[in-house]
């Protein structure tokens, strides 16, 4: 159901990003989600900024092979850098199940994406929590690192007291609507990854037949 991407992305990205975020305009978060009485963030507003960070943290998620053979990505978001300080938090939502995109038609978000940017030594609070029943998930990244998690789960990030927050979001659409699906079919490639080879010949053949299948059957164009 979860994802952690430990070393998403490398100093010089990470360096690129920090400077963007302490030299570029940030906006109130509700910008995007006027309605909103829990969203208290900021969000990058220069266009230029916008455009080059958010290009840094697709780039990354694209090449990460692990982002890809778990997420089966049909379509993603442009990331946007966030920040949190001084008490900024998000109270506990759900994402939009389809949030509409410059020039084309409306994504479809089965999966969000935090990245983190800030090492989080350098800010108090500021963590992700997701909502599963009665239990509760906490996720505070390490500079560099991601976290993918279902879009249709309650979550929040609590109160940053100290420091600041950094952040890129973003929302993918998966190949694989279902999310049931999507983890039979990550679990099984994996084991035709790792195992696979120790198979005879003709077995592993007839894997890979049931692998294609079950994408050819469960996945969208």
């Amino acid at each position: 159901m979860f994802i952690e991407l430990p070393e998403l992305l490398d100093r010089a990205e990470l360096d690129e990003l920090r400077r963007i975020g302490a030299t570029s305009k940030f906006v109130d978060g509700r910008a995007t989600n006027p309605h909103s009485k829990v969203k208290q963030n900021l969000i990058l507003a220069d266009q230029e900024a916008y455009k080059r960070s958010a290009q840094i943290m697709f780039d990354a998620l694209r090449r990460s092979e692990e982002f890809n053979n778990w997420a089966f990505p049909k379509t993603m978001a442009q990331p946007w850098l966030t920040k949190y300080a001084g008490g900024g938090t998000y109270g506990v939502h759900t994402d939009v199940a389809f949030m509409q995109q410059p020039g084309g038609r409306p994504l479809r978000s089965d999966l969000s994406c935090t990245i983190y940017i800030n090492a989080p030594e350098t800010y108090d609070g500021g963590e992700l929590v997701v909502h599963l029943g009665t239990r509760e998930v906490r996720v505070k990244g390490a500079a560099g690192s991601a976290v993918v998690y279902p879009s249709n789960t309650l979550h929040e990030v609590t109160p940053v007291t100290r420091g600041e927050r950094l952040v890129g979001l973003t929302f993918i659409e998966s190949r694989i609507a279902s999310a049931e699906k999507r983890d039979l079919l990550y679990e099984l490639n994996e084991v035709a990854a790792l195992e696979g080879l120790n198979m005879s010949w003709e077995n592993y053949t007839r894997l890979q037949r049931v692998q294609q299948c079950l994408l050819r059957n469960w996945a969208e164009n």
